[in-house]
């Protein structure tokens, strides 16, 4: 049997529930039919999925880091398999939800928006429904009532092609002693449009968010957690300096001035044990 060249260069970077891995692919002169992907699963290497491209993505792996290895294995045309590659080790990010303490939140962080305001699928109110756009205190402002189960963007013609804020109010007994943390968990996004938004906190400029594109199902389905479900779930976590806050209360803003719509798991603020 003729193997064809086994892959090199195989490295894993880990975020939020997911493993990203990467690779050199076999040169040109093989005619490689796909991938294989394989990861140590209880002392033995177990397929994880295929691929023909030198990309692959672990995904659902939770919100607690753990460490995984894989390997890659090339299978040309004619079913022959390579030699494995040499092993690569990573671990996905631990969640803040998870190593944090929640200081504001809203939303339950579960993987489905359905305790927010017009979800499942009544995104045409918001224009009526939110006028002046999304302005949430918590401890005073309720999820069903008060924060959109979308953000629009100025792609949205059903929010009036705009740019468009959601404002999240706080209070702070004093300025924290340590950086605090963004945690924004999106159910889904839409699918070529999902585009970027400024963050925001009292007024300062933060960064620009880029969202990762999504299913465009979110804004009919408020579920990602279901065997099946269309959603494609995202990730967004970002430490704030300190200095950005103050005592008293504070003001997180995020301005959907690109592209189309996010479907909202959740959002919070929080503390660092």
């Amino acid at each position: 049997m003729n193997r064809p060249p086994a892959i090199t260069h195989l490295t894993g970077s880990g975020q939020i529930s997911s493993i990203t891995l990467d690779w050199k692919p076999v040169s040109w002169a093989t005619v490689a039919d796909h991938y294989a992907v394989y990861v140590l699963n209880a002392g033995s290497f177990e397929l994880l999925g295929k691929t023909v491209y030198p990309h692959f993505v672990h995904r659902g792996l939770g919100f607690t880091g753990v460490p995984r290895t894989y390997r890659v294995v090339t299978v040309d045309a004619a079913g022959n398999r390579s030699k494995p590659s040499a092993p690569a080790a990573a671990t996905n990010l631990t969640s803040v939800t998870v190593s944090g303490v929640p200081v504001a939140t809203v939303g339950a962080f579960d993987g489905k928006g359905s305790e927010l305001a017009l979800s499942p699928n009544g995104y045409a109110s918001y224009p009526t429904r939110f006028p002046s756009d999304v302005d949430y205190t918590f401890g005073t402002s309720t999820p069903a009532a008060d924060w959109s189960y979308l953000l629009p963007g100025p792609a949205d013609r059903w929010a009036e092609s705009k740019s468009h804020r959601a404002r999240f109010r706080f209070e702070l007994a004093a300025v924290p002693e340590q950086d605090l943390d963004l945690a924004l968990w999106l159910i889904d996004s839409h699918a070529s449009l999902a585009g970027s938004a400024v963050l925001s906190v009292n007024g300062t400029e933060v960064e620009r968010l880029t969202f990762a594109n999504g299913a465009t199902k979110g804004s009919l389905i408020a579920d990602s957690t279901y065997p099946g479900s269309p959603l494609k779930p995202s990730y967004l976590e970002k430490p704030l300096p300190r200095s950005l806050f103050r005592a008293g209360q504070n003001v997180l803003e995020l301005f959907k001035d690109n592209g189309s719509w996010i479907a909202y798991d959740a959002l919070g603020i929080y503390a660092r044990e």
